[in-house]
């Protein structure tokens, strides 16, 4: 059997039926939790100005409180999406919905959220509901033990990626020496029964250099049938740790859940869906599912930009962490503290007067924090600040930010030049920008 041939062969569905139940829940809890615990209120209602991504200036929040009634539309999408009830509807509701959120705030970037959007049109893909579904039950049509082994393999392929970078991305010198760690351990020690031994430098180093083991060998350790059950437990563990220690919300249990399409469908079955027919000794015709060669090449296409993607910092000059040209889309999960502050000078080249302003004047305190340490963010505040300054008739200003930066606990060192006139300045996207200060020469 060729390696096409066994992209489309037929096997058990069970760990995609199992994923949509979990994930449709997921997604529920996700966004019913965000307005629930505020976050809909802090991001998208209190502050005046969001920061979408560069090429999406018109995605903004819906005025008002409308917010809550997207966030409750995407719950009960999320709900139906668990009952397998409309599904194709209810999780291409969501992932477009999803992906909004996504792109039209920065202020709360997060690895996570990335990939929660690539995993909503990956399932929206997928027949995830001809198994244990509303629409299965309805519809003798829709119902199947099978879906083509493409299905499984989209899933695994993409989670392997996304652990093999989240290691690579820690093997730095101020990971390895478990600096990150110490500064957010160390602000926990008062934190439930576990906070004294969060702060004990060699549970911090151990934590470190087991970040980077675990996302290094989670992936071939999955795969591998007879480690697979240890790295499960590994896996489970892991989420949990990090769950109950950094609260990422619905992540850790994503990445639980994503552990059943490395396990052999018919262990699945057996667990969790036992009153399922169990395709052990039944005849099934291995070309049920006809080769379809742009579906082989379309997974070829997006797995193997997925795997290139992160490597892009490359193409910019400077550590990614201190200049951030690159950070996104790269899976640097949980990789760096980085604290400064910012205000900029403003001088009004018509009649030469100068004044400074402050963003706490325009932005919510995190907005402030974000900007002094993001560069596409600071540089997104100018637009917004040197229009509203030609709204009032200031024509003819230029701008300059003046402000300092710490990384990872180090002294506090420039990254924006202090001198260059950034209300003159165009964003490059595939070059560095020459207004950022290289953290070497700060040294």
């Amino acid at each position: 059997m060729t390696l096409q041939e066994r992209f489309f062969r037929p096997v058990d569905n069970s760990p995609l039926v199992l994923f949509r139940m979990i994930f449709g829940f997921l997604l529920f809890a996700e966004a019913w939790g965000a307005i629930a615990t505020g976050w809909v209120k802090k991001a998208f209602i209190t502050p005046d100005y969001t920061f979408p991504f560069i090429d999406f200036p018109w995605l903004q929040p819906l005025p008002g409180y409308s917010m809550y009634a997207y966030y409750i539309i995407m719950g009960i999408a999320g709900l139906l999406v668990m009952l397998g009830f409309y599904y194709r509807w209810a999780i291409g509701i969501y992932a477009v919905m999803w992906a909004g959120v996504y792109f039209m705030q920065k202020t709360n970037y997060n690895n996570h959220y990335y990939l929660l959007m690539l995993l909503n049109f990956m399932m929206w893909m997928v027949p995830a509901n001809q198994y244990g579904s509303l629409d299965a039950k309805r519809n003798a049509d829709v119902r199947s033990l099978t879906c083509p082994q493409w299905c499984i393999w989209f899933f695994s392929g993409t989670m392997a990626i996304v652990y093999f970078y989240a290691s690579v991305a820690k093997m730095y010198p101020e990971w390895i020496e478990a600096k990150p760690i110490s500064i957010w351990f160390n602000n926990k020690k008062d934190y439930w029964l576990i906070g004294p031994v969060l702060t004990v430098p060699w549970f911090q180093k151990f934590v470190a250099w087991g970040g980077i083991l675990y996302d290094l060998f989670i992936g071939p350790g999955l795969i591998w049938k007879k480690t697979r059950k240890y790295a499960f437990i590994a896996s489970i563990l892991f989420h949990l740790f990090n769950s109950a220690v950094f609260q990422v919300g619905i992540f850790p249990y994503l990445g639980i859940a994503i552990g059943a399409f490395f396990f052999d469908p018919e262990v699945v079955r057996r667990i969790f869906f036992k009153k399922k027919p169990s395709l052990e000794g039944k005849s099934i015709d291995p070309y049920m599912y006809p080769v379809q060669q742009w579906k082989f090449y379309f997974m070829a296409t997006y797995l193997s930009i997925h795997f290139l993607l992160p490597l892009r910092h490359w193409l910019y000059s400077g550590n990614v962490n201190w200049t951030e040209e690159g950070h996104r889309l790269a899976w640097h999960m949980m990789l760096r503290v980085k604290s400064g502050y910012v205000k900029f000078n403003v001088r009004d080249n018509d009649t030469g007067e100068e004044w400074q302003i402050r963003p706490q004047e325009y932005l919510t305190a995190k907005q402030s924090r974000s900007i002094a340490t993001r560069p596409d963010m600071l540089w997104q505040f100018v637009q917004i600040l040197k229009e509203d300054l030609q709204s009032k008739g200031r024509r003819n200003i230029s701008i300059y930010a003046d402000g300092k930066v710490s990384l990872n606990g180090a002294r506090h060192a420039t990254l924006y030049d202090p001198q260059y006139d950034l209300a003159d300045t165009e964003w490059r996207r595939f070059k560095s920008s020459e207004w950022l200060i290289p953290q070497k020469d700060n040294d």
